[in-house]
């Protein structure tokens, strides 16, 4: 990963040529008292890996944007976008970190990979004392966030099954709400649609000021 994101940062892309990559590891961004985690799956080659903030960058009507939006919509975020380091963009209550931490080709990190970056999270996480909600998107980001869990002692057996808007409590633990990742692929398709979005951090803001935690 580390070779390709050197190499993405020297080839660029046409409408990038004159940025300067950012093309290290990308760590978490938000407010550090949040209640609210979001875990995402790595940083986009010409997103997050160009601009050096989780989310950012990656066009209009991209991932940042379409999770911006729904941060925005239940009051996580001051701005509805997300497209560079100097765009205002402040984020409330939420803290949005990557279980990978650098662009992988093809968006597609191997299992290796993976748990190479898992400590790095976890020491990220480490630091957030206030959790009280994870909110994963997409299937690796789920399983991710349920290893971190284990390695706490708060695993559970058999671990839950991935399915978007199902919410778990796990005993001693942050509640999980799982979701299908604000990739072009799951929006351009209609498989993940504005309201599904909006849904999720709707329920986020519920059980942050609820008693069920």
């Amino acid at each position: 990963m580390r070779t390709y994101c050197d190499e993405i940062a020297q080839v660029k892309r046409a409408a990038f040529r004159n940025d300067t990559y950012w093309a290290r590891p990308v760590p978490g961004f938000g407010d550090p008292n949040a209640r609210v985690l979001v875990l995402g799956l790595a940083p986009a080659a010409h997103g997050a890996n160009r601009t050096g903030r989780v989310f950012t960058g990656d066009g209009g009507g991209g991932s940042g944007d379409f999770l911006m939006a729904a941060l925005h919509r239940n009051g996580f975020a001051n701005i509805p976008t997300s497209r560079s380091l100097d765009d205002g963009l402040l984020l409330r209550d939420a803290f949005i970190a990557a279980a990978v931490r650098c662009a992988p080709p093809d968006n597609k990190p191997t299992p290796e990979e993976i748990l190479t970056c898992q400590s790095h999270l976890e020491a990220e996480v480490e630091q957030l004392q206030n959790i009280r909600v994870v909110v994963t998107l997409g299937k690796i980001a789920f399983d991710v966030w349920w290893r971190v869990m284990a390695g706490r002692g708060l695993g559970v057996k058999p671990r839950p099954a991935f399915a978007h808007g199902a919410v778990y409590k796990p005993k001693g633990g942050p509640i999980i709400i799982a979701s299908y990742h604000p990739s072009r692929q799951n929006t351009n398709t209609g498989k993940l649609t504005p309201p599904m979005m909006s849904s999720i951090f709707s329920k986020a803001s519920t059980l942050v000021g609820s008693d069920e935690l």
